[in-house]
């Protein structure tokens, strides 16, 4: 029994023993080739092995070269010089002065015009180390990379040669075709040419804060504490509460999204646009704008505010949209599209309508759907009204289809009336000083005393054609009217039918109070909003009809017969 034991031990010994063994990796440096080797045991270094002339040295896949070196091969490490170069497969080289090499922890310390190449990536520094272990080199006295046409310099960065990922630290310049960036911290991603600034530590800030990173592109100048940046495609993703300055146009917003190639622009959060230029600012959510085509939108709260003039005018609407046409021309112009719930305040002015247009060929803003403006006790409504603008303040307004002009006088009981097809207001230096009305024109008007301005009656008007005039205080200076049929009521003697036109509407609960309420909207309420009016048909169309119908009993009876 005990021998058959011993036998089948043995048998599995022998095949234990065939079997594949495992394979220990080697850890040591070889010495492959050297012009002369010696020794020197009462040198500085007596444990080296002293090489020179066409050296070379292997290690786990990689290979070393220098003129000469220093072998200490009981510590597996080498000490090289001159015209030092390492390369590790086909991907990494490196070129240096000197370096030392340590097999155990396989880390490469790099001295004096480093060069590290991988890819199509170029590192330049005077010291740098590289974790062959760990594949990342990081170098810590100054150094630049190098990609494409891109240059990026700092203090102190490394890069890991597995992600293709890069850090850099302190001083940080990157360099674009288009753009530089100053910052404290970058991170760099090589094999997508994508760039992440992140914000610059301040001396005159708290503990923990950071400011902003600056970047530069031609005439504009962007602040950020966030921002991935395509450094081959020239396209900019900011966070944080970026700032963009472009001359005298600013733009900050939660989130900025720019792109050359294609030209778009995109603002998110909290946006503000400042053009100091021309003095105007837009405040909105969401906005996009084209550079290629000159068509962009803005929505979301979206706040116009202009304050060229001594009060500020304040236009909301729930969405605004530019147009270019002609672009890159002499013949450019530009439309701008407002819609829906707009309302407008100006401490002077303020509107409401639904739909509103404006073109920069003839400066006209065009107002759509139940458009009201009012000014002081003034109120003037139709179908349509049109502002026509020189500069910032206005030249002519125009009131198309039913258009109706009320004015609450100082005692708030009594209104000046007048309801005509069509107005027409003409303005010099922003004040009005004529006023046309044109069709079918009814008025009712209350003349005042010269002596104590006490109200004299009511002067009801009919007439085709009513033209006033007014002085620069807006006081009536004098009235023309080709022919007109009216009765002057004393005030005692007034008929209540005649207090108000049968159209007469005061829509003040409709009207914006401040700059605030523009945001609140209010419609009129069921029932007074402005009726379409339906055009008869042609009294030919009617004829030729009932031509038809009177044929048709005639072919009847005929065919019957």
């Amino acid at each position: 029994m005990m021998v058959l034991c011993l036998f089948v031990l043995g048998m599995l010994n022998a095949a234990g023993r065939k079997g594949k063994r495992k394979k220990v990796a080697d850890e040591r440096v070889y010495l492959v080739h050297a012009d002369e080797l010696r020794y020197d045991m009462y040198g500085p270094n007596p444990d080296a092995q002293i090489v020179k002339g066409h050296v070379a040295f292997t290690h786990k896949g990689s290979r070393l070269n220098c003129d000469s070196a220093y072998f200490f091969q009981t510590t597996n490490s080498v000490r090289a010089f001159g015209h030092v170069r390492f390369r590790q497969g086909d991907t990494l080289s490196l070129t240096c002065d000197r370096a030392f090499y340590d097999g155990q922890q396989q880390m490469l310390e790099a001295r004096q015009n480093v060069v590290l190449k991988h890819r199509q990536q170029r590192l330049y520094t005077d010291s740098l180390n590289y974790d062959r272990l760990y594949e990342y080199a990081y170098f810590f006295n100054g150094g630049r990379l190098i990609d494409g046409k891109s240059r990026l310099s700092s203090d102190w960065g490394e890069y890991h040669t597995n992600t293709r990922m890069a850090r850099f630290n302190l001083d940080v310049q990157l360099q674009t075709p288009k753009n530089r960036v100053s910052t404290d911290t970058l991170y760099y991603d090589t094999s997508k040419s994508r760039a992440h600034v992140v914000g610059m530590y301040t001396p005159d800030r708290g503990r923990g804060e950071v400011g902003p990173s600056l970047i530069t592109n031609g005439t504009s100048t962007i602040t950020t504490t966030n921002a991935y940046f395509n450094t081959a495609k020239d396209e900019a993703e900011m966070y944080g509460r970026s700032t963009v300055v472009d001359g005298e146009k600013t733009i900050t917003a939660d989130t900025l999204f720019y792109n050359s190639e294609t030209g778009r622009n995109r603002g998110m959060g909290n946006v503000v646009y400042v053009d100091s230029k021309n003095q105007n600012m837009l405040t909105c959510g969401e906005v996009e704008y084209s550079e290629k085509d000159g068509r962009g939108y803005a929505t979301k709260k979206a706040l116009a505010m202009d304050f060229s003039q001594k009060d500020t005018l304040y236009v909301h609407a729930d969405t605004m949209r530019i147009e270019t046409f002609n672009i890159n021309t002499d013949s450019v112009y530009r439309k701008v599209h407002c819609y829906t719930k707009i309302r407008a305040y100006r401490v002077d002015l303020q509107a409401v309508c639904d739909s509103l247009v404006f073109d920069s060929r003839d400066s006209c803003m065009t107002m759509y759907d139940d458009p009201i403006v009012w000014n002081m006790g003034r109120q003037l409504l139709g179908e349509v009204i049109k502002v026509y603008m020189n500069d910032s303040t206005i030249r002519e307004a125009h009131v198309l289809g039913q258009a109706l002009s009320v004015e609450m006088l100082p005692d708030s009981t009594h209104y000046n009336q007048i309801s005509s097809k069509n107005m027409f207001a003409y303005f010099t230096n922003g004040n009005i000083r004529r006023s046309d009305a044109e069709s079918n024109v009814r008025a009712i008007y209350y003349p005042l005393d010269d002596k104590d301005s006490t109200l004299i009656g009511l002067n009801y008007t009919e007439t085709d054609t009513m033209r006033m005039y007014l002085s620069p205080e807006r006081s009536l200076e004098r009235i023309w009217m080709p022919k007109a049929e009216g009765t002057l009521y004393p005030m005692t003697q007034i008929p209540p039918s005649q207090l108000k036109l049968d159209n007469f509407a005061w829509f003040d609960y409709i009207r914006p109070v401040d700059k605030d309420d523009v945001f609140n909207w209010r419609g009129k309420t069921q029932g007074s909003e402005i009726k379409n009016i339906v055009r008869h048909e042609a009294p030919l169309q009617k004829i030729r009809s009932d031509a038809k119908e009177l044929e048709e009993p005639d072919k009847t009876k005929a065919g019957e017969k």
